[in-house]
């Protein structure tokens, strides 16, 4: 069965259901950023290409996804949220894979290095940033449990709390993303000035993909709080 006929397949219950798949396939392509970087890390560039092509083709399969969302969500006065809100939604989700495959592609066009001391907080980084993805996908499961019990208050709460945590993990993202800056910087004159340049981009880059599910968590926040 294809993607699209799956989730055209997954509208009979609820819209809900198709955005958690989005996101569960989205989130997929971050995870599979850990082994792209394991890779690059060992300069293992045929193994690099390997999980780079993973990530690629999980991207291309949120696309599908996100396509077949758009095309199959019903002009419907009976929606739990607002069609244009769902619409928005699925959209956001996406950014998040583009980014990751951006990361990986831009990594592995370049056969990027990473410098020894930076590389054990740079993996450590790249793994807090899929934290966030993933607590973004814990919120957004809970949403059927929310619509089941209309939009009842301890859902509302649990899901509250969730993304208070989501917002902790972001913030820990960014104060990584400083600590790397400090030893790149002290590794800049060992470096040829580009390829310095590009490893700036890259962790701005991963910093973004925790930044991108945050946003994701926030709009989900606000379409709670209606």
């Amino acid at each position: 069965m294809s993607l699209g006929s799956s989730i055209a397949g997954l509208f009979g219950r609820s819209p809900i259901t198709p955005l958690q798949k989005h996101y569960e396939t989205v989130h997929a392509c971050t995870e599979a950023l850990v082994p792209f970087f394991e890779a690059v890390i060992a300069e293992d560039w045929e193994r690099a290409r390997e999980c780079q092509k993973a990530v690629a083709e999980l991207e291309n399969q949120a696309d599908t996804l996100k396509r077949e969302f758009r095309k199959n969500l019903p002009n419907s006065l009976f929606l739990p949220m607002p069609r244009t809100d769902l619409l928005d939604m699925v959209g956001m989700q996406d950014r998040v894979a583009n980014k990751a495959k951006d990361i990986a592609g831009l990594m592995l066009g370049r056969q990027m290095r990473i410098p020894a001391p930076v590389a054990e907080d740079m993996l450590a980084f790249v793994r807090r940033a899929i934290d966030a993805s993933a607590q973004t996908m814990t919120a957004i499961n809970e949403l059927d449990e929310l619509i089941e019990t209309g939009f009842g208050g301890q859902v509302v709460k649990l899901i509250e709390r969730m993304l208070e945590e989501l917002d902790r993990i972001e913030g820990d993202t960014d104060e990584q993303q400083i600590r790397i800056r400090a030893t790149l910087f002290s590794q800049e004159k060992d470096w040829p000035p580009v390829d310095m340049i590009f490893l700036y981009q890259i962790v701005d880059w991963v910093g973004d993909l925790a930044d991108r599910a945050q946003k994701v968590g926030g709009f989900l926040q606000m379409l709670v709080a209606r």
